[in-house]
């Protein structure tokens, strides 16, 4: 799952980057208003964890930004206002949740597990998907009732065919989702040829063939027939 985190305190910044990124998560940052409105002009997310006291804007703002151009991103308000008004206006602006400052980090992966479930899952902590199970807060992926051991990036691969079923994914799309915003540094998308067979490969081998279809000089797409 990639995430835009907006943050300008420097130690939270750090502090929460390193967490979220030990559970699993690409995570993109962003110091200032300027920095986060970039970004979500350019780049998709599953989900952006906003502060809505910035330097040089209100995260409001780019909450707003979201919904007029109807990203299908979550959003998570992390602020220091405590307000019932900051509440209510981030709800109605369409923000998914809101956690106020200071937070255990053990809220936050909970909170974040649980709008990606409503999102992408449909608030289930399963996947039935033709013949495979996945546990997504286990990391563990089941076909026909055997376990599959998959890489990270496999397992990242496979979820985010599984979070958008039949539909095209573009060979860009793929490898900003594995790698960030920084694949726009890349020469070649060769990497992502190889994450792919190695999951083609390992589906084939429990009897999940032919899941994941290439579109010729496109992309991908998840099978579901």
């Amino acid at each position: 799952m990639k995430l835009l985190l907006v943050e300008d305190e420097a130690a939270l910044r750090l502090t929460l980057v390193d967490a979220l990124r030990q559970g699993g998560y690409v995570v993109e940052v962003a110091a200032d208003f300027a920095q986060a409105y970039e970004k979500i002009k350019l780049y998709q997310y599953d989900c952006v964890l906003v502060d809505l006291t910035l330097p040089d804007g209100d995260g409001l703002d780019l909450v707003r930004t979201l919904k007029a151009d109807g990203s299908l991103a979550g959003v998570l308000v992390l602020t220091a206002r405590d307000g019932i008004d900051d509440r209510v206006q981030g709800l109605d602006l369409g923000a998914d949740d809101y956690l106020v400052k200071p937070f255990h980090l053990s809220e936050l992966n909970a909170r974040l597990r649980a709008l990606l479930r409503r999102r992408q899952f449909q608030g289930q902590h399963h996947i039935v998907f033709r013949d495979l199970l996945v546990w997504p807060e286990l990391a563990e992926v089941h076909v026909s009732g055997e376990l599959l051991t998959l890489t990270r990036k496999e397992y990242d691969l496979l979820l985010y065919f599984l979070a958008n079923p039949g539909r095209l994914l573009t060979k860009e799309a793929v490898a900003e989702h594995l790698c960030g915003d920084q694949v726009d540094a890349a020469d070649s998308f060769d990497f992502i040829y190889t994450h792919m067979k190695n999951l083609r490969k390992k589906l084939q081998e429990k009897g999940a063939d032919g899941y994941i279809r290439t579109i010729y000089g496109v992309g991908y797409k998840l099978s579901t027939e």
